[in-house]
C-alpha cells in the first residue's frame, strides 16, 4: 500500500464547496490532498488537475511562476463543471523542497534559468514523481481523466500508472512580465505545450 487515507472534511472555497481529502504517502511521509467535488463515481472522464505544491505562487501570489493561476483556474473548472478533482501533491520548486527553491530563486536573480538554478543546486530540471496519483485516483474509483495540464510528461506519466488520459485540457493563464521568461523555459526546454 503505497498511501493512507487519512480524513476528509468539507472545504468551502469562492468557487464553491470542495472535500478536501487528506492522505499520507507511506514511502516518503509527505502528506498530499484531492480537492474533489461532485459525483466522481459517475460515468465518463473526471476532469482532473495534477498540481505540484508552490507555496509562492499558490500562497505568496508570487509573479515569477504561473502555479498559483493554474490553481485558481482548475478550482474554478471543476466547479464549472461540477466535477473533477486537484490531486495536491507537496513536492515544492519540482521536487526540490522549499530552501533550494529559494536558493534556485537567488540563482535565478543572477541570471540562470530555472532549469540552471535546478541543475546548478546538484538536481534534476524536474524531479517530481507521480506514483503516489495512482494510488490517490484510486481510492475515488477514478482511471480515466481529462488532465488540467500543458506538461506532455504529466500526461506520459499518468498513462504509464495505466490511468486513461482521454484528453489534456490547457491551462493558458497567468502571464506576466514577471514570468515570462519562466514560460519560455517551460516550452524550449521541458516541453510545455502552451500558445505563447
Amino acid at each position: 500500500m503505497r498511501v493512507k487515507f487519512v480524513a476528509q472534511a468539507t472545504l468551502p472555497t469562492e468557487w464553491g464547496e470542495f472535500t478536501i481529502h487528506g492522505f499520507e504517502d507511506l514511502v516518503t511521509g509527505k502528506e498530499h490532498v484531492v480537492l474533489a467535488m461532485g459525483d466522481l463515481s459517475a460515468a465518463g472522464p473526471v476532469l482532473c488537475r495534477v498540481h505540484s505544491e508552490c507555496l509562492t505562487g499558490d500562497a505568496l501570489f508570487s509573479l515569477r511562476c504561473d502555479c498559483g493561476p493554474q490553481l485558481q483556474y482548475a478550482m474554478q473548472a471543476i466547479a464549472k463543471a461540477g466535477r473533477g478533482m486537484i490531486l495536491y501533491l507537496r513536492q515544492e520548486g519540482r521536487g526540490i523542497g522549499l530552501l533550494n527553491k529559494i536558493k534556485a530563486y537567488s540563482l535565478q536573480d543572477l541570471g540562470a534559468d530555472t532549469v540552471e538554478a535546478n541543475e546548478q543546486l546538484g538536481f534534476a530540471a524536474d524531479g517530481r514523481e507521480y506514483e503516489v496519483c495512482q494510488p490517490m485516483l484510486a481510492h475515488f474509483g477514478v482511471s480515466d481523466v481529462r488532465l488540467l495540464t500543458n506538461n506532455p510528461d504529466k500526461v506520459e506519466a499518468l498513462e504509464v500508472l495505466g490511468i486513461t488520459v482521454s484528453e489534456r485540457v490547457p491551462i493558458e493563464t497567468g502571464l506576466n512580465s514577471h514570468n515570462e521568461s519562466y514560460l519560455a523555459v517551460k516550452v524550449s526546454k521541458m516541453g510545455h505545450l502552451l500558445k505563447r
